[in-house]
């Protein structure tokens, strides 16, 4: 009889453990993605009302990176490799993006920047990134992001060594919340790794 108890123990646990489990990797993709946007951690970057008054004479050069997920039939890719900005000045660069299927297809872009120590300091006005972006077949855009380098990176030390921001984005199908945690892994994985590399 108490090893019939047992048993039950044991098979109710395991199945509160796997419900449990269940239920977190649900939240795990909205929870990772606020506490990025929080911290900055893994490159992820700022959000910001308006630009600030003040404009350093620091200068920095941000490159644009694209990628595409595998499942999403879309052309994809900066209208500028790079620009130069001055701290705390508000630029406006453009991606494109081609919808090559025969279907009308919507898209989420996540994104990052390197080295992942500046996503604090990188701050976005306006994105399409913001928002899902829906293309119809054979269907062009341009998409604009509104962004500047906050001044308070001038205050890090462990920032004056970085002449260089990559701002990298990924689209894949918005209807695919999995896809997203994917992408958004794989994504910081591959950063950190470049940034290992580079030391």
């Amino acid at each position: 009889m108490k090893k019939a108890h047992r048993n039950r123990v044991v098979l109710a646990s395991l199945v509160l453990v796997v419900a449990g489990m269940t239920g977190l990797s649900f939240a795990s993709v909205p929870l990772y993605r606020l506490f990025c946007q929080v911290t900055g951690f893994g490159g992820t970057t700022q959000t910001a009302d308006a630009a600030p008054d003040a404009v350093s004479d620091r200068r920095i050069t941000v490159r644009f990176n694209a990628d595409i997920a595998p499942d999403l039939p879309w052309a994809f890719q900066p209208v500028q490799r790079k620009v130069t900005v001055r701290v705390g000045e508000e630029k406006l660069a453009f991606y494109e993006a081609t919808n090559r299927s025969k279907e009308t297809l919507t898209g989420t872009a996540v994104f990052n920047v390197t080295p992942l120590k500046a996503g604090p300091y990188f701050s976005k006005i306006h994105c399409f990134c913001f928002d899902e972006q829906q293309l119809k077949p054979g269907e062009s855009a341009d998409m604009p992001v509104s962004f500047f380098i906050d001044p308070e990176i001038l205050k890090d030390p462990n920032l004056e060594d970085v002449e260089t921001i990559t701002l990298s984005y990924t689209f894949f199908p918005a209807f695919s919340e999995e896809s997203a945690g994917k992408e958004a892994a794989a994504r910081l994985a591959h950063a950190a790794t470049e940034e290992g590399a580079g030391r």
